[in-house]
């Protein structure tokens, strides 16, 4: 017996990175899945996002499991289309315990301080594309009525503001992922009375795709990264997907049933210093 069995759990961003290691996660501990991902790239956003191949690995991952698992090609920017996938997902798994509102993007190294399209598409996605993703799927876990768990991922640039460069890029990442706490204690609040706990986790630095990758190489190269955003206290670089696994597998269990409201930092002691 797995200690979300008979649960459905949904996942945004789920094609990769974070996103695939806690449909994974999840499965292994019962749920069903419902992962959704954009399966595209946004033109402002200097990295290669995740494919329809990308997801069709993580399915074959939570298959493996032996656990059920949709999956949706969906961007978390439209409400009706992330609706649409929604629904589904619950014609055919069942009403939502479970949400992981997982989709973002940065981009760093895109320094013009005036750069409104990056502005807007980082926000849309990390911050209106969460909320989206709460109005989507609340009304399912309102009708199971046995209440549920919303997790929102931040960032310890929800918790800071080192780093700003005064880039329109950076600008738009600290405030999207602060504006997530709010959104996540504002949530709290208002789906108590349904026993639907909130919260957000703040990782650092994450090994995924979204700083792996050849822009982060070329800005490494360059002497271009922020050590001021990037230092941890712990001598790593970096934590691995399965260390936010963890946190977010803690907050949607029962070990955390009376655990609401709570910014969860997992960034090796990044905020500490």
């Amino acid at each position: 017996m797995g200690e979300l069995d008979n649960k459905v759990a949904l996942v945004t961003g789920a094609a990769r990175g974070q996103g695939r290691s806690h449909c994974v996660a999840l499965a292994e501990a019962g749920a069903d899945i419902i992962a959704i991902d954009i399966c595209a790239d946004i033109d402002s956003i200097p990295y290669p996002l995740a494919s329809k191949e990308d997801l069709a690995e993580t399915a074959r991952l939570v298959a493996e499991k032996g656990r059920r698992i949709s999956t949706f090609a969906a961007d978390v920017r439209q409400l009706a289309d992330l609706e649409a996938a929604v629904s589904d997902g619950i014609g055919q798994l069942g009403e939502i315990d479970i949400v992981v509102a997982n989709a973002g993007v940065v981009a760093l190294g895109v320094t013009d301080p005036r750069n409104e399209q990056v502005y807007r598409d980082i926000v849309e996605t990390n911050l209106f594309g969460a909320w989206n993703t709460i109005a989507a799927t609340v009304p399912s876990i309102i009708r199971k009525g046995v209440g549920g768990s919303i997790v929102l991922t931040s960032s310890v640039q929800g918790l800071t503001g080192r780093g700003g460069d005064g880039s329109a890029a950076v600008f738009a990442y600290a405030a999207s992922k602060h504006g997530l706490v709010g959104l996540m204690k504002s949530a709290a609040n208002a789906y108590a009375e349904n026993n639907i706990r909130v919260n957000t986790v703040h990782p650092t630095g994450v090994a995924t795709p979204m700083i792996l990758n050849e822009n982060m190489a070329k800005m490494h190269a360059e002497g271009r990264l922020s050590t001021a955003m990037a230092g941890n206290l712990l001598p790593v670089p970096w934590v691995e997907p399965e260390d936010v696994s963890n946190a977010v597998m803690w907050l949607v269990s029962d070990k955390a049933k009376f655990i609401t409201g709570v910014a969860l930092p997992v960034d090796a002691g990044c905020v500490a210093m």
